[in-house]
């Protein structure tokens, strides 16, 4: 499969939107908008990350759009974040995506968070070179409730 990353299109929008309603998919996320199925919010939110100095991408699977990698926050203190339809996870699409922003966001360090049981964030977070740094808690808007949260760091 090939995978690669080119900006973000308006017509990526609804993409996106449809994919980070899938309840699995926003379950395992956990740390997620507080009303998912508020398209203004939605709208907004993409409109401040792409006017802002965030990398945003969307994700491309043999020419499908099948998500979103992102880089985002102040010098120094900048974060990961992606997203992947379920349709394609476990097939190498989060990981190779990820490798691709990485390359292409030179800046070190970088930071990412995932809740402490999505396994498959972790993994591909830690294939691409980041480290469990820290273990912290946070109220997740998916699940209705604190849980864990691990925050990795990937260094120079």
């Amino acid at each position: 499969m090939d995978v690669v990353l080119r900006a973000v299109h308006d017509s990526d929008l609804p993409v996106f939107f449809r994919q980070m309603n899938d309840p699995e998919a926003v379950h395992m996320a956990a740390f997620t908008a507080e009303d998912p199925a508020d398209w203004g919010a939605f709208q907004s939110l993409w409109k401040g990350i792409r006017a802002s100095d965030s990398v945003a991408r969307a994700i491309l699977a043999d020419g499908d759009v099948v998500g979103s990698a992102s880089v985002y926050g102040e010098p120094g203190e900048r974060e990961v974040t992606y997203w992947v339809d379920r349709a394609y996870w476990g097939r190498g699409v989060a990981t190779a995506a990820l490798r691709e922003l990485l390359a292409e966001v030179p800046e070190r360090p970088l930071y990412a968070r995932a809740a402490a049981d999505n396994t498959g964030s972790r993994r591909v977070l830690e294939k691409c070179g980041f480290k469990v740094t820290a273990q912290v808690s946070g109220f997740a808007n998916a699940r209705g409730e604190e849980i864990d949260e691990v925050v990795l760091t990937l260094d120079g």
